[in-house]
């Protein structure tokens, strides 16, 4: 062989090694990121070529599906739609999925790994491939009367409640909501449907999960948190042990007094005086009193701090370190920096009325296979012990006080124990805007245990500043949803 041939030869070698070794990076290295690259659109079609499994509350589906035109086959539809948004998220054939649409894909879709061998076996006998379940916590009453309530009143807002012995979440509503329907096609309806949603078109923003995304001032609702630092601190020993609470009281490092709302009874005012018509004189001069680290100490334990995973994303509630006495005394009546999303203080009145045990939130019960054998089961689990059981029911006695005879009378159920607090939180630049009313609650058994805690946020920006106020407007909410749970385990 001459020297130009052999040239040719060793080139054309190279050639087809080069192409042997792209068309192994294709087929291995690269496979799994292609198969599932958005560009690829054989993926879409495979993704909506058959019904998706559902999601169950109560033991029903509160979604389904319906049969398109075109490549894409089928489509998700929601049952009440805007009520379980916050639950369910959505799945878009154009906009994706989010919440446990998204997190829960592999599961609906039938392509999790966990179910391969009954794919495969499908495959060989001609079946078609079915997605699972995925069984929530839910309540269905609880949950209609959490939507319900907010819309109702009109505004924005949220609502969380959780069975204390579990973490299970039994409601999770924020209002305004979005239908996930509207848009779960790909045609231009769905997409004038997708844009009237967006925040710089609605400044409603209802796809915004209030629940679990938004954080607010909690208010006075925080001051549960404080007496409990206050008892686990051993700064005081007992509800009705008078404090050390001088009116006025002027913030250390300032001339500046914290005021109470009205003429109150707080001057050396007992806890559970002090809670009763929400001192906030008494709980501002105990965290002054603590310090920062033991104030953020607690708020840590009660989950402040950290994402919470339910399993979608909760934000993290904030109470800051490396504060002045008098930024302390405002955060622990929870002012200042201070915010919380409503299933944290959920969460804070779940452990309270759990004996001081805190128990991780959840709201997936169990995934499914399509033939309903269980694939993956949640259990129970401790998160957190931030305060004594003998303390716990300390606070609880002085909940239970505020809903008997202070500000939290409507949430009262005549022949159930209740105990709550209300919270007003002042918001905008000096206090300029309306305030968020929350109220926090708990319900008895007759057996002593609770079945629920709840917690209850109300944004209303056109009512009458002088009318906003978390016995009036969010204790009634609370007041329902704690009522259907209870006559759910009837």
């Amino acid at each position: 062989m001459n020297k130009p041939v052999r040239r040719i030869a060793l080139f054309c070698g190279l050639l087809v090694l080069t192409l042997l070794l792209r068309d192994n990076w294709l087929q291995y290295v690269k496979a799994d990121e292609l198969k599932t690259a958005d560009s690829n659109r054989r993926v879409l079609i495979e993704r909506y070529a058959a019904p998706r499994g559902d999601i169950i509350v109560d033991g029903k589906a509160i979604t389904g599906h319906a049969t398109t035109d075109g490549d894409f086959k089928y489509k998700r539809t929601y049952k009440d739609g805007a009520m379980w948004a916050p639950v369910t998220g959505y799945v878009s054939q154009a906009y994706g999925a989010t919440q446990l649409e998204s997190i829960d894909d592999g599961i609906l879709t039938g392509n999790d790994d966990r179910l391969f061998f009954r794919n495969t076996l499908d495959m060989l006998t001609g079946k078609k491939k079915e997605g699972g379940n995925v069984v929530t916590t839910l309540n269905a009453a609880a949950q209609k009367a959490a939507y319900e309530g907010l819309e109702k009143q009109g505004g924005k807002g949220a609502v969380a409640a959780i069975e204390p012995s579990t973490g299970k979440i039994l409601a999770l509503a924020s209002y305004p909501s979005y239908d996930p329907s509207s848009f779960a096609g790909g045609s231009d309806t769905d997409a004038k449907a997708w844009k009237s949603l967006l925040k710089e078109n609605n400044k409603n923003d209802p796809t915004l999960n209030r629940a679990l995304r938004e954080v607010y001032p909690p208010g006075s609702t925080f001051k549960v948190l404080t007496a409990a630092a206050a008892l686990e601190n051993g700064l005081y020993d007992s509800a009705d042990e008078k404090t050390d609470s001088p009116l006025p009281w002027t913030m250390p490092g300032t001339v500046t007094e914290l005021p109470n709302e009205g003429d109150l009874p707080c001057e050396d005012a007992t806890l559970r005086k002090a809670l009763e018509v929400s001192c906030n004189t008494v709980f501002g001069k105990i965290g002054s009193d603590l310090g920062n680290d033991k104030m953020l100490e607690m708020a840590k334990k009660f989950g402040f701090t950290e994402e919470q995973f339910v399993p979608v994303r909760s934000s993290a509630s904030v109470f800051s370190d490396d504060m002045a006495p008098s930024e302390v005394a405002q955060s622990s009546i929870g002012q200042f920096n201070t915010a919380a999303t409503p299933l944290q203080m959920a969460m804070v009145t779940s452990a309270i009325a759990n004996n001081g045990t805190l128990m991780q939130p959840y709201m997936v019960d169990e995934l499914q296979a399509p033939n309903l054998d269980t694939i993956e089961k949640t259990d129970p689990e401790e998160k957190s012990k931030p305060l004594s059981a003998d303390n716990a029911q300390i606070l609880q006695s002085m909940m239970e006080t505020v809903v008997k005879d202070g500000t939290g009378k409507n949430a009262q159920i005549p022949g159930v124990t209740v105990g709550g607090k209300t919270g007003t939180a002042q918001h905008g630049v000096d206090n300029s805007e309306n305030p968020y009313a929350w109220f926090i609650s708990y319900a008895k058994g007759e057996d002593g245990s609770s079945p629920v805690a709840v917690a209850v946020v109300v944004e209303d920006e056109n009512a009458s500043r002088d009318d906003i106020s978390g016995g009036g407007l969010a204790a009634p909410i609370a007041k329902n949803v704690m009522q259907a749970v209870l006559d759910s385990k009837k």
